[in-house]
């Protein structure tokens, strides 16, 4: 009898196999993480050799995140099909090329299209990844542990980013910062068919190719039309963008419930875990988001920084999270869930709030304590949360509900940079329109306070009494509307706090944690409507279906 036919039976520990495998499975989520951070500092080298045009430039920055997060449900259902270890070296192999490509690109349209296929490709990686984790990790203690290591790795990545990328760029061509992804996925595809399990649902049914279409092309309209509504304002492209990707999404939700093999399976929402989890993260991840926006700015604007030096000033945040991640998992063997992540978030929106002391003077202490405190105190939902939804769906769904969880992700980032980023330009603009200096032009006036990076390029065309008196009341101005964002950001993390408590708090400790999805799972496991045995958990994956 498998193990997935004997509910009551003490799940599998992983051994020294499993961790080392997590080591690799590590790699390419660092590396992830890292090429959302590292372009943006070679777009001047890479403007002045390319030429692109400011919308070549936006497509090349952007459509990597557009279609990383348009095909990842399909990607982490394919996953379940073909096997996750065989999606995850064929995905391994893809990037590697694509970064080859890209580093020697000799155009803007051909540094487009290869971003483009960086991105199908880094959708087979991460929700790969985490269900890989789910594979091998069945002991629930053990999972959460696993996975603080996989956050873990996502934090430093996108922490050393700037870092490796400013030095790589110091000594080598713009092109150079694709290829830091090369070596690992090189070591990936040598070691990962000796240490990685494989994994596939054994009775996966058809593919329904219109429910891939479908899920494709409503992620990347929403995503797009969030994104640029987010850099732009309204305008009717992205509008008609939104409107066409929540049709879509309606017809693919309505599809998924009448087809016999759905692409996602509903039923996961079934689990009040798998439910409150994704609830609780996306309000997390939309209130980090909105504020990180103006954080950024504001230690490179603001503060004067470089991204160098900005990205040094992260690593304490990126230090407290991997200490935090270490807590979490100890703290998760003996006390609910429920009180870890709603404490962690409680937490959290006191370290949002520090941020309203900020003034635009020399307030980097402060600026640098408070993002320790509300980063100690996101980590706790950001690995529990990851960790109850895809231990919440039955093995043969870990795909899927891995790609789900990552989705929401990039969706309620893109949605808190668009409505928190806009509520705290509106500020901007509403306090500089009401503070700026006598003697500016109206065209100057005009660009000052559609950006605060526009206001100090236009102060630096101004007499220097009125450039400088421009600069303060931007920056003052600036300041006012990332105070609004705290406080906003605070409340909706407050309010995941509540439902936390409140939708959490029968979920018990440890095994708990497992249990969270157990209509879902009991029901797989005893051959219901997604039935079947359960595929071998051995490291070759040779008794897969």
């Amino acid at each position: 009898m498998t193990e997935a036919a004997m509910p009551d039976a003490p799940p599998r520990r992983a051994g020294k196999r499993e961790w080392i495998g997590l080591a690799v499975l590590a790699l390419p989520t660092l590396l992830i993480s890292m090429d959302v951070t590292v372009l943006y500092l070679a777009v001047p080298e890479l403007s002045e050799d390319l030429a692109p045009s400011s919308s070549q430039l936006l497509w090349v920055l952007d459509v990597y995140g557009f279609l990383v997060a348009g095909f990842l449900i399909a990607m982490g259902t394919l996953g379940d099909r073909i096997g996750r270890r065989k999606l995850l070296l064929a995905g391994a192999a893809a990037f590697g090329v694509a970064s080859l490509l890209a580093a020697w690109s000799s155009s803007a349209e051909m540094l487009i299209l290869t971003r483009a296929l960086l991105g199908i490709a880094g959708a087979t990686l991460m929700p790969s990844t985490l269900a890989l984790i789910r594979n091998m990790f069945h002991e629930p203690s053990q999972r959460t542990a696993a996975i603080a290591v996989w956050m873990s790795s996502f934090t430093i990545g996108m922490t050393i980013g700037p870092l490796v990328g400013g030095a790589v760029l110091e000594a080598f061509w713009w092109g150079a910062v694709f290829l830091l992804a090369v070596p690992p996925m090189v070591l990936l595809l040598a070691v990962g068919p000796v240490l990685l399990p494989e994994y596939r649902d054994p009775n996966p049914g058809k593919v329904d190719f219109a429910s891939v279409g479908l899920s494709v092309a409503a992620m990347i309209s929403l995503v797009y039309g969030v994104k640029e509504l987010a850099k732009d304002g309204f305008a009717a492209v992205p509008l008609l963008a939104l409107v066409v990707g929540v049709a879509l999404g309606v017809w693919f939700i309505r599809r998924q419930g009448v087809l016999a093999h759905p692409l996602l399976d509903l039923r996961l929402f079934a689990s009040r875990a798998f439910s409150a989890s994704l609830i609780t993260l996306t309000l997390t991840l939309f209130a980090m988001s909105g504020l990180f926006f103006f954080l950024s700015q504001y230690m490179q604007l603001v503060l004067g920084l470089s991204p160098f030096q900005a990205g040094l000033w992260t690593l304490p945040q990126a230090g407290g999270m991997v200490i935090a991640a270490g807590l979490t998992t100890a703290l998760v063997k003996s006390v609910r869930p429920a009180y870890v992540m709603g404490g962690g978030l409680v937490v959290a929106a006191i370290g949002f709030s520090m941020f309203t002391g900020l003034d635009g003077s020399g307030d980097l202490t402060l600026l640098v304590v408070s993002s320790v405190v509300f980063a100690v105190g996101v980590t706790p939902i950001s690995i529990m949360g990851v960790d109850m939804i895809v231990g919440s769906a039955p093995p043969e769904r870990a795909g899927a509900a891995s790609a789900l969880s990552e989705t929401n992700q990039e969706f309620a980032a893109a949605i808190g940079v668009a409505v928190l980023g806009s509520v705290g330009t509106g500020v901007y603009r509403s306090v500089l329109s009401d503070t700026m200096p006598a003697g500016v032009p109206a065209g100057a006036a005009e660009a000052a306070r559609d950006t605060l990076g526009g206001a100090l390029e236009v102060a630096g065309t101004l007499p220097d009494a009125t450039g400088a008196g421009l600069v303060d009341a931007a920056r003052l101005a600036f300041v006012d509307g990332l105070h609004v964002n705290a406080v906003a950001s605070a409340g909706f993390v407050l309010v995941a706090a509540v439902l936390a408590f409140v939708l959490l708090r029968d979920v018990k400790p440890s095994d708990g944690q497992a249990a969270g999805g157990d209509t879902v799972a009991k029901e797989t496991s005893a051959g219901g409507p997604t039935g079947g045995p359960a595929a071998d958990h051995s490291g070759s994956g040779a008794a897969t279906a």
